[in-house]
Parts: structure tokens; C-alpha cells; sequence
């Protein structure tokens, strides 16, 4: 169907988005549609005298019928508009009209006066920018009149080089709709600004209702009512429910609606099957957020999905974000908020430390823990099925809240694996982030069938390329935590270790030599009889080395002396030296932070300074290497996302998409011949080879390419046989090739070989390509051979890569050192391979229906790496949550 002729009912469902805005509320984004007419004229007649003629050049009073079927019919191609809605209103509009059918198209916008000033116009351009250059666009023109400073900020503020030109009043701006480097910093920088506001929003309320407040103790809405009446939450605390006129004592409401005064939070305790009368009423009272602590959604079946879709469509429709449902609730110990909206009785003291957990049902015990250990919190959220509010919402907040300094995650899944990465690695250079991630060992069902099987040293790869500090369970986490909430960043890997028992500071030692840390000096005894002061006099001479970089102190009290002043006699020294190198401690046979080595903040709570103690010295050397392992990437350079030269994008794409043209929806293999014009078009060149079905073929192929060559059969069983059964090296006469082209013509059963070009000799390397459900595109790198195959010695980094990223990936086997000149051999040029893995990152990024690669054998020698042999398999491209123009997860995409 031509562009004129478009249905305009039919445009591209992905361009539908629910957006946040800069002040924390959403949107719903849209392309117009004739049916919304009636809304747009509504819209017009709410906007002020001053804006229409910003918009129009003029006092356009009224849209005249013949505009207004204009305005509203659009072909979706070259003639394109979105509408922000918010619930049924339209409170933006946002068009492009291609110009004389070529690359340039004319851009325009108008905000309703009332949503001005909330970044709906930079969203608006990302979108219809986005949609553009779907359609073939390449620049945008304005003209915009001088006095619209508002509107020509947005266009200034995007990271577009602008031109701009004026004219009797009015600015003629164009520029190229391209992504640049500086408009995808502006985009990102104002996500997390709005993310973040989201976020705050719903941790800091002015005034919460509960909504299922109950008389029954039995009730959750009982418990929660409780709870936040016990944390003394700084506002007014109002409780729905129909039956009673008070409940615990406060007065109640028949429904959020008899309520006098505006509601910020929502939590809502109710069966499921009265969630759609409650969010009728919350969106009629203009609640902004919502906390569902009932179950029966998602996590209850199809017709529970449904609901929980309902649930959430409408809530961002009308501005509002949502926690859970199935969730423990929401907790934020500031002093100017205190509020404790969830189910669990007994919360930590105020800390510096943000958590945030996907489970429900290990929240209470999670909070009780951190309150036993002496770990204060700051926030804390449980996003039990996670339909809104994730972890990533939470990542954006925690890292411009000034009141944490450390972040706290129990994961069970990635909603978009791609953001978490990108935001862990831009919020790891600033705050640690300690994360558990369930399903080390077994697979949730809906992901068995699409999972890819990656070792767990691989995942643990993963993680530290983001910065992340993985744990094996949630009291390694608070070990972790403990350590880094209270204690300095190591400035190395050097370690004292101080005690009163050479037993047990042998056991220190030990430990941090199998952990990778490094003994400054043998351990230093004290002595069994040795008194408080001669214990600190050792702790203040290790602080003081420069050899030093931490420092382990391993305490059996004795029975003359009370232990307590041991412990105050090494806090106190420890201040004398002024904090700067961290202490872990086995003290006192206590767990956390015990109030003799705790440093009290302005509340009582232990505060920075304070010494965590570890039931032994193997778990408190385990959290001191984590932290030095973070300290250690923290420090070394982020790197950049380079692009390598010489690519041919557009070839490699229209190569794939040509051969993806009438093929099922499964993975289609490439030929090699394919693979090979596949790999050359991003500068990665196969030894060069000749396919040939007899030996005067082979003959003739090997006098072309120039002896020595290799004859190798084809086929699938042949790939990767460590035995080499099926190939012939280093052939030097026409004899030779004859024999080698007979010998594998009767061993393979069919008269199709290669014959190639000897590579130079070099160490044979593989670099691999492939989706992971959990976390999205990953390159492999590796040693070939059935040794590194067996062990699974194999580096993984996610996609995008930075310059730094592939650096270390060629480094990271265990086998490494085989390409640094281990035993007196000749380095390899590591460079050459970390090109090679550069161009696969970018072929990845670039052509995502690129499902999986293995570029194999590749010989790495001193003067280059050569690839000897490619296979590919392309199809339809995965889901790119995290590209393209600001948006939330789709409510389609819940629980996925």
C-alpha cells in the first residue's frame, strides 16, 4: 500500500511507549489516530492564548474541520504524529511532515501549558526522531519563532548539531536525526534524572493510605496499618475500609475517595478480584503511587496476568508507578519520613546501605537479619512480581540519593539485562553494588527452552564486567555489605594480619593467600597474655606501614581480662589513624557490628569507622577480597565504546536480511562462502580457501593460493575434531594434495573439501557470539583445544564492549599466559585479538539478527591472528529492550 494510501488506524505497535517524565509521573505515547478528534480538540481549547501562538504563528482560536482531519490522519510514514496521553486526555501533540518526498522532513510540537516544564518535548523528539529514521528520514527543520525560548532549549538541549538561521523574528533550525554520541549522553543523563524522581517520589510521601486496613490481627491489612502507626511515619496515615469508622485507632474511610486530603501512597492490601474498583478509585483521587501487597496475580496464573496487565496499563496512563504486586513493601528510615509500608514487624536502624529485593517471601527475614548484624538501611524495596517499580528504577534512584553509599540487590531475573548492565557499570564507578542472583543451578521454566548453557564462572564474568560484587547467598551479602558500609575501599591487595593466637592468624594468612590478597608481613602474635593497650600499639603500627593496605585482626578474648576492652582499645586505635585503610575483624565470637567496636553515628546506629566482626577468619578475609576486587576495577580505566575501522554495516545487513527473506522463524546456518562475506564486511578476514569436488580442483586451488595448504573435509561432524582426523596440514606438492583430496573424499563419503592457505603458525584461540536469556548478547573468548573445551576455560563479556572490556576478555582465560609467553614462548600480539573481538561486538550490536557465531580456529602469533574458519547462524533479532528512544517495559513484556 502506498504511503498516501495508509490505513491510519495502522501504525507500528512498538511505537507505543509509557514514558517517565522529568518529575518522576508517566505517560502514555502514541501515533494519532482520526478517533482522536474529539480529544484533540479538547486539547486545543485547554491551551492558553500565548501557546497557540507559539505553536502557530498565530491567534488560531479554534482547529477548523478541515485541519482537524488533517491533524488527525496521518499516514504513518511520511506524515507522522504521537500524542501523549495521560488517562484520556492528550497533553501533547509532536508531528514531522516529510518534505518533497526526500530525507528532510519539518518538525513541530506544543505542550498543554499545565504539563509544560515536565521534558515531555525532549521525549516527544527521541520518538518521532525514532520513527523517522524508520521511514528514511535524515534531518529535521524547524522554524520556531524567537521568542519561544522553551521550545528552541529543546531542540538546543538534544545533543544534535543544530544549525540555525533567522529571519524576521523566527529561527529556521535544521539538524541530522542521526544518534550522536553527545544526544545519547542527554537522553540517558535525563532517564535517570526522571527515573530517579519516580522513585523518590514513591519513597518519600507526604501522606499514605492503606487500603484493606483491618481490625482482624490475622489480616495483612492488620500488620501493615501496624507497622507504619509503629515507625511514626511523618504524615498522615489514612485507612480505608468500608466496615469501620476507626481502625487501630484511627479514624477510616468507606473508600480513598471520602478521604479529604490529596494521597500520595497507595498501599493496598485487598483480594485481587477487587483491584480494578480500587484503581478506579486511586486514579479518580490522582494517588501517584502504588504498593500492592496482595497476591493473586501473575503469580497465580493467566487470568491473574491479565489483571496484573490491567493493573498496570492504567496506573502509568494515569501518571502513576506501581510496586509489585506480591510484594513486601516499601521501607525508607529517613528521619524526615519514617515509613515502614510492608509486612515485616522489625526493621534495621538507619544505615547508609539501599536493598532492593524481586522476593516477597525472604523480605522479613532479610530486614530482621540486617537488624541483628548492626546493618542500617536506607531504603528498601520488595518489587515482588515486579510489574512496574525494578530493579533498574532502583539502580537510577540510588545513585544521586545522597543518603546511600552502598546498594544492596537480591535478584531472581533481568527484566531488561541490557539497562542493568549499562547501569550497573555507570553506578558501580561511584557506589558498590552487592548483588545475590538466584538460579545458579536451575532454570525458571518459561527460560529452559531458549536458555544457553553458561558456566557459573562465566556469570560471575558478567557481573564483574558491570562492577557488580556477586555473592553465593544472602549472608555472604550482608558479610559483604557490612564491610563496605562502614569500612574505607582497600588501596590494594596487601593485607596485616594482627591476633592474640598464631593458630588462628595462620588461618587468616592462609585464607587471604587463597583468596589472591597479598601478606604485607607474617602475622603479628601478640601473645595470650598480651593487655588492650599492647594490642593496639600492633593494630596502630600495621595502619601506619606503607607496605599496608588492610588489615585483619583475629581476637581470642582471654579469661583475666573482660574482651570489651579489647575491642574498644582496637576501635580507638583505629580512629587514631584516621580510617583511611579498612579493618575486618573475628572478634569476641560476634556477628556484625557488636557495640564495642561500633563508632555511633548521630542517631545511636553504628556508623562509617565502625569494625565488623565475622564469626571466623575465613569469612572475613572472603569480604575484605571482594572489596579489594572492587576497589581494584573501580580504579582501572572505564574504557570506550570504539568503533573499528573499515566496516561495511549496510552490506553486512542487507546480506543477512537477504538470506532471512521467506525463512521460517528459527535460526538459519549461513554457507561459508556467506559467513566469509559476512565477516569481511566488518574487516575480519578467513584464510583464503576454495571449496572443490575432485582432486584436479585441488590441484589447481592449491597452485593458485601457493603451497603449503591445507585440504580439509566438510561437514558438521568434521568442525572442531580434536583429533584433526578430517584435515590435512602443510601440503607442499600437487602429490600431496592429490593423495590428501583421495584420503578425505573416502573418509568423509563425499567429494566437497576445502583447500586453504597455510596461516602462519601461531596458538590456536576461538572467539564466540551468542544470546543469553538472562543476559542478553555475549562474546566468548577462548584457547582451542579439547583441554580448554573440557574445563570450560572460557571469558564472556556482555555487549556493547569497551577498548578496556575486550583488553581484558583476551586475558581472562586460565590459559592465557599461553599467549603472553608463558615458559619462554613468544608472545602473541594480544592486540590483534582484541580487534578481532571489537569487530564481533560491533557486527553484534550493528545486525542483531546475528544469533550466533564462532569464529574458530583464529592462530595468534607475534606479528597478527589470522581466522582460519567461521560458522553463522542468523535470525530473527532478540529484543532490544534497551535501545532505541526512552520507554518503560512494556506491560506485554511482565514477568519475561
Amino acid at each position: 500500500m502506498a504511503a498516501d494510501q495508509q490505513d491510519p488506524f495502522d501504525y507500528p505497535r512498538a511505537w507505543e511507549a509509557d514514558v517517565v517524565l522529568a518529575d518522576g509521573g508517566t505517560v502514555h505515547l502514541r501515533p494519532i489516530v482520526p478517533s482522536d478528534a474529539d480529544a484533540l480538540l479538547a486539547f486545543h481549547g485547554r491551551m492558553s492564548v500565548r501557546t497557540r501562538y507559539l505553536r502557530y504563528f498565530g491567534a488560531y482560536p479554534q482547529i477548523p474541520p478541515r485541519d482537524l482531519t488533517r491533524f488527525t490522519t496521518v499516514d504513518h510514514h511520511d506524515r507522522v504524529a504521537f500524542v501523549a496521553l495521560l488517562g484520556d486526555d492528550i497533553v501533547a501533540v509532536a508531528r514531522y511532515e516529510r518534505i518533497d518526498h526526500g530525507p528532510s522532513a519539518e518538525v513541530a510540537f506544543v505542550v498543554e501549558d499545565r504539563h509544560q516544564s515536565r521534558g515531555l518535548g525532549p521525549i516527544l523528539l527521541e520518538h518521532l526522531a525514532a520513527a523517522a529514521r524508520e521511514s528514511g528520514i535524515e534531518r529535521f527543520v524547524a522554524e520556531v519563532l524567537a521568542e519561544n525560548s522553551a521550545m528552541l532549549r529543546v531542540f538546543r538541549a538534544a545533543g544534535y548539531q543544530v544549525t540555525r538561521e533567522m529571519e524576521e523574528g523566527v529561527f529556521h533550525l535544521e539538524f541530522a536525526i542521526d544518534p550522536t554520541e553527545e544526544s545519547v549522553a542527554v537522553a540517558r543523563s535525563r532517564e535517570q534524572a526522571a527515573e530517579a524522581r519516580s522513585v523518590h517520589n514513591l519513597l518519600h510521601p507526604r501522606s499514605v493510605a492503606l487500603i484493606g486496613a483491618s481490625t482482624d490481627p490475622d489480616k495483612i491489612g492488620y500488620a501493615v496499618l501496624g507497622n507504619l502507626l509503629r515507625a511514626d511515619f511523618a504524615g498522615p496515615v489514612f485507612p480505608v475500609n468500608a466496615e469501620h469508622r476507626s481502625v487501630r485507632g484511627v479514624r477510616a474511610y468507606a473508600s480513598v475517595l471520602d478521604i479529604p486530603d490529596p494521597v500520595d501512597l497507595a498501599v493496598v492490601a485487598v483480594p485481587a478480584e477487587h483491584m480494578d474498583e480500587v484503581m478506579d478509585a486511586c486514579l479518580a483521587k490522582g494517588v501517584k503511587a502504588l504498593v500492592v501487597i496482595s497476591s493473586g496475580f501473575s503469580d497465580a496464573g493467566p487470568d491473574g496476568e491479565g489483571a496484573e496487565r490491567r493493573m498496570v496499563t492504567e496506573a502509568r496512563a494515569h501518571g502513576m508507578r506501581v510496586v509489585g504486586p506480591n510484594a513486601l513493601g516499601v521501607v525508607n528510615t529517613d528521619p524526615a519520613v519514617r515509613l515502614n509500608a510492608t509486612l515485616a514487624p522489625k526493621l534495621p536502624g538507619r544505615g547508609r546501605s539501599g536493598f532492593f529485593s524481586q522476593s516477597g517471601a525472604l523480605g522479613t527475614a532479610i530486614l530482621a537479619d540486617a537488624a541483628a548484624r548492626g546493618l542500617g538501611l536506607s531504603t528498601f524495596v520488595s518489587a515482588g512480581n515486579r510489574a512496574d517499580v525494578s530493579g533498574n528504577d532502583l539502580l537510577q534512584y540510588w545513585e544521586t540519593d545522597p543518603a546511600t553509599d552502598v546498594v544492596l540487590l537480591y535478584l531472581e531475573s533481568f527484566g531488561n539485562p541490557r539497562k542493568f548492565a549499562r547501569l550497573a557499570r555507570r553506578l558501580g564507578r561511584v557506589k558498590p553494588i552487592v548483588a545475590v542472583k538466584s538460579g545458579r543451578n536451575a532454570v525458571v521454566p518459561a527460560l529452559a527452552a531458549t536458555s544457553v548453557a553458561v558456566d557459573d564462572a562465566s556469570v560471575q564474568a558478567l557481573f564483574e564486567q558491570a562492577g557488580v560484587i556477586r555473592v553465593e547467598s544472602i549472608a555472604q551479602l550482608f558479610d559483604t555489605a557490612i564491610l563496605l558500609a562502614h569500612q574505607p575501599l582497600p588501596r590494594g591487595g596487601r593485607v596485616a594480619v594482627v591476633g592474640n593466637s598464631s593458630a588462628i592468624g595462620v588461618l587468616a594468612a592462609d585464607a587471604a593467600l587463597g583468596q589472591g590478597l597479598e601478606l604485607a608481613a607474617g602475622p603479628v602474635d601478640v601473645g595470650a597474655s598480651a593487655g588492650p593497650d599492647v594490642l593496639a600499639d600492633a593494630v596502630r603500627e600495621r595502619l601506619r606501614s606503607d607496605e599496608v593496605d588492610a588489615l585483619v585482626v583475629v581476637f581470642v578474648p582471654p579469661l583475666s581480662i573482660p574482651g570489651a576492652e579489647y575491642a574498644r582499645a582496637l576501635r580507638d586505635a583505629a580512629a587514631e589513624e584516621g580510617g583511611s585503610k579498612p579493618i575486618v575483624s573475628t572478634f569476641l565470637a560476634t556477628e556484625g557490628i557488636p557495640a564495642e567496636l561500633a563508632v555511633r553515628g548521630g542517631d545511636g546506629s553504628p556508623a562509617r569507622g565502625s569494625i565488623p566482626s565475622y564469626p571466623s577468619p575465613e569469612r572475613a578475609v572472603l569480604a575484605l577480597a571482594r572489596a579489594t576486587r572492587y576497589a581494584a576495577w573501580r580504579s582501572r580505566p572505564q574504557g570506550e565504546l570504539v568503533r573499528p575501522e573499515n566496516m561495511d554495516v549496510d552490506g553486512a545487513r542487507e546480506l543477512v536480511l537477504s538470506r532471512l527473506s521467506g525463512a521460517d522463524e528459527g535460526l538459519v546456518e549461513l554457507t561459508d562462502a556467506e559467513s566469509v562475506r559476512l565477516l569481511s564486511c566488518y574487516g575480519i578476514e578467513i584464510a583464503e580457501h576454495r571449496a572443490v569436488t575432485s582432486a584436479d580442483e585441488a590441484v589447481a586451488a592449491a597452485e593458485e593460493l601457493g603451497y603449503p595448504v591445507a585440504v580439509k573435509a566438510t561437514g558438521e561432524r568434521w568442525w572442531r575434531r580434536p583429533d584433526l582426523e578430517g584435515v590435512r596440514l602443510d601440503l607442499a606438492t600437487a602429490e600431496a594434495v592429490r593423495a590428501a583430496f583421495a584420503d578425505l573424499a573416502e573418509l568423509a563419503e563425499v567429494a566437497d573439501v576445502y583447500v586453504q592457505r597455510m596461516a602462519r603458525r601461531g596458538i590456536g584461540c576461538a572467539i564466540g557470539l551468542r544470546d543469553d536469556p538472562s543476559f542478553g548478547t555475549i562474546v566468548s573468548f577462548g584457547l582451542s583445544g579439547v583441554v580448554s573445551d573440557l574445563l570450560g576455560d572460557r571469558a564472556y563479556r556482555a555487549v556493547p564492549l569497551t577498548d578496556v572490556d575486550a583488553a581484558a576478555l583476551v586475558r581472562a582465560p586460565k590459559a592465557a599466559p599461553l599467549l603472553t609467553g608463558y615458559r619462554g614462548g613468544e608472545p602473541a600480539d594480544l592486540d590483534a585479538l582484541a580487534d578481532l573481538v571489537l569487530r564481533v561486538a560491533a557486527l553484534a550490536e550493528d545486525v542483531p539478527q546475528v544469533r550466533w557465531l564462532a569464529l574458530e580456529p583464529i592462530l595468534a602469533a607475534p606479528a597478527g591472528a589470522q581466522a582460519v574458519g567461521a560458522r553463522v547462524r542468523v535470525g530473527p533479532p532478540p529484543s532490544r529492550l534497551d535501545s532505541g528512544p526512552r520507554r518503560l517495559r512494556s506491560a506485554t513484556f511482565l514477568r519475561k
